[in-house]
């Protein structure tokens, strides 16, 4: 049966068009192209659609202990959403260029005004991260526009000011594009500097890759201990926490033998 694709909002700003549309009870946000940019179930604004979302949420299993986030790039908010109600331990600061996005975000997909654990800055990301290095142990860039992923943030340069950002036991995760014909020489910039320290996530084929790489000091879980953490998460979050590490393990294999997370597990 056809659906019809209903656009319900359209802004232009000097950076990007923004649009809103809504389809089967499912708003998203677009920014300059048919891309969806986020997706929010209209019933229930605080559940993830989309699996990226759930991949990046994934991060709650390689650190537990999270208390301090930066996430670059707002979109429809899904993911900063979800942290300021599921995880009240974390306060998380927000970094969005385009005020547009801001305004869509709250009037359009029900972002929580600021408070003591929400912050949502208008700004630059990568001057935002340079100027504040060691101020978080969770950083997570999803600074998606409408041509894909811009240039300045998969740059050596960028990947080492995250890690200078992070804690000395902080965890990096960024959403990329799977396709993406210069996916691997990102790889290669994460992982040299991460000092291999890296893992990757399948969200879907073809699709989002999460790629998380971890600072120094926090310890790369072995497989049994992910999948214990993943059972008890799966007990307050609704997130396939238990597929998400299949998909993870079909992605780092370890020469065919018993499977293990880096280098140092």
């Amino acid at each position: 049966m056809f659906k019809l694709n209903r656009k319900i909002h359209k802004a232009i700003s000097e950076l990007e068009m923004v649009e809103v549309t809504e389809v089967d009870g499912v708003r998203s946000m677009h920014l300059g192209s048919p891309t969806i940019q986020s997706s929010m179930k209209v019933k229930d604004p605080f559940a993830l659609v989309l699996a990226y979302s759930w991949g990046m949420l994934s991060s709650l299993l390689f650190k537990p202990d999270i208390h301090n986030t930066i996430l670059v790039g707002l979109g429809g908010g899904s993911i900063a959403k979800y942290v300021w109600q599921a995880c009240p331990q974390i306060k998380q600061t927000v970094i969005e260029l385009n005020p547009q996005v801001i305004q869509v975000a709250r009037s359009h997909f029900f972002v929580p005004d600021d408070d003591e654990r929400l912050s949502i800055v208008e700004g630059d990301g990568i001057a935002y991260i340079q100027q504040h290095p060691g101020s978080c142990d969770w950083l997570m860039m999803d600074a998606f526009g409408s041509n894909g992923l811009p240039p300045d943030f998969c740059t050596q340069a960028f990947f080492d000011d995250c890690a200078e950002a992070l804690t000395p036991d902080g965890l990096f995760a960024i959403n990329l594009w799977g396709s993406d014909k210069k996916f691997d020489i990102y790889m290669q910039r994460i992982e040299q500097t991460f000092e291999q320290r890296v893992l990757m996530m399948p969200t879907g084929k073809p699709g989002n890759i999460i790629v998380f790489g971890f600072m120094p000091e926090l310890a790369m879980p072995d497989l049994i201990t992910l999948r214990k953490r993943a059972q008890e998460a799966m007990q307050t979050h609704a997130i396939q926490f238990l597929d998400l590490i299949d998909r993870l393990q079909g992605a780092n294999p370890n020469d065919g033998k018993a499977f293990t997370l880096g280098r140092d597990s």
